[in-house]
């Protein structure tokens, strides 16, 4: 899934796939060319009339976009880009000369000067999906990370009518862009969705490690001798296996690298997130013991622990792991969540109730805070309360949902949906 490797495909398809809707829609919206209105004084000639002025400049513009075809068809680029340039600067809202002129400065590796050129196709086509996904690669090559992941996401929220090869660089770039922002969760639900694909390439595989290992690093970074990258390929090698339900060969591939790396940070939780997934959770909580005792401050095993005893009707069991984790790291939602709901569970609401008021003013746009504490406000009798956290929650969750239909789906590192999932079976 490296750019670099697949940028070719993606650009012809693209082309082709955009070439007529985009010929219509430009053809469609050109106006009609004004009669010129004749001299009030006929005695006297003009230097040139509007008509013989917009017949030349019409002439222009046709000659320049035959040569940019022609110098394009036959394998020109050099001389297309020119020829593109000057006919685009004709007519300024030509959207197919400018869709080639942006296209072949990506193919040539021209990421900056390819970014105008798709501004001017996004603003010409807003309701393009294609386009702004292919200024989010450009962003992301030149290394305008903030930007890209803007210009993705819009993208793909507008959608790219079945452009399959463009939707899986789309993917794979979003996950790398969220790696780099802390958001694993979501960002191996991206490669997730690839690897399911059959997708098979190395830095697919490297990036499965750095988002199991919780490694904030590009793929492109973990050089051939890299560290570590032996230990962050080898993880990313068992979820890889995993994504693709490949489940008896994953679970060997996490037990190898958690007896190679017992030691190693992030190994023995990400073993551990595995094992939970497939509901052994007395194996899941020995491997969150042990990622605790190679990293004491590790908050997220801990709160794993206090979720899968909350989970199986012991809140107390998990109140002192989930007390350490906020103690550990105060301004963490997660952890006053998951304290709150331990609480609640115990019967002790005055402090759930302050637990998850943390939570919702440290993450108030999460849906999960306000469903469970709209419950804790009904059982402490504050009815106007629960009613304001039950609609938020509603509002909240259409958002998601609405997301959700559009191909996002944000990862969580505590999937309340595992309370009721059962293990995927593994091929035989």
């Amino acid at each position: 899934m490296n750019l670099k490797i697949i940028k070719s495909p993606v650009i012809i398809f693209v082309t082709l796939l955009s070439l007529w809707a985009l010929w219509t829609l430009w053809a469609q919206a050109q106006p009609q060319q004004r009669r010129a209105r004749p001299s009030d004084n006929s005695a006297q000639k003009p230097a040139q009339t509007p008509a013989k002025t917009g017949a030349q400049t019409q002439a222009n513009f046709d000659k320049l976009k035959a040569q940019a075809d022609e110098a394009r068809e036959a394998g020109r680029l050099e001389d297309a880009i020119g020829f593109y340039r000057k006919a685009v600067a004709a007519k300024p809202d030509w959207v197919d000369g400018w869709w080639y002129l942006a296209t072949l400065l990506y193919d040539g590796d021209r990421y900056a000067e390819a970014i105008p050129a798709f501004k001017r196709v996004t603003a010409l086509q807003p309701q393009a999906g294609a386009p702004f996904v292919m200024l989010g690669l450009c962003e992301f090559r030149v290394g305008n990370y903030d930007n890209a992941l803007g210009r993705i996401r819009q993208g793909r929220q507008l959608g790219l009518r079945n452009n399959q090869e463009l939707d899986m660089a789309m993917r794979y770039h979003e996950g790398m862009l969220l790696l780099l922002k802390g958001d694993f969760e979501t960002a191996q639900n991206l490669f997730t969705t690839l690897s399911y694909e059959n997708v098979n390439r190395e830095d697919l595989i490297i990036a499965h490690g750095l988002a199991v290992l919780r490694l904030p690093m590009l793929p492109s970074q973990v050089t051939p001798d890299y560290r570590d990258r032996e230990m962050i390929r080898r993880a990313g090698f068992a979820e890889h296996l995993a994504a693709q339900k490949n489940q008896g060969d994953a679970r060997q591939e996490y037990e190898r690298l958690a007896a190679d790396f017992p030691k190693a940070p992030g190994v023995q939780y990400a073993c551990g997130r595995y094992l939970l997934n497939q509901r052994n959770d007395e194996a899941a909580i020995a491997a969150f013991k042990k990622e605790i005792e190679n990293s004491p401050s590790h908050a997220l095993a801990r709160l794993q622990i206090a979720f899968i005893h909350m989970r199986n009707k012991e809140p107390e069991a998990g109140l002192k792991y989930a007390q350490e984790a906020v103690d550990l790291h105060a301004r963490l939602p997660l952890g006053h969540y998951v304290l709150g709901r331990i609480l609640f569970e115990m019967g002790e609401n005055p402090r759930a109730v302050e637990e998850l008021e943390t939570a919702r003013r440290l993450s108030p746009n999460e849906p999960r805070i306000h469903f469970t504490l709209s419950r804790a406000y009904a059982r402490a009798g504050r009815k106007a309360d629960a009613d304001q956290a039950r609609e938020t929650f509603a509002r909240l969750n259409k958002i998601a949902e609405e997301a959700a239909a559009k191909g996002f789906v944000r990862g969580e590192a505590i999937d309340e949906n595992s309370e009721k999932a059962k293990p995927d079976s593994p091929r035989q």
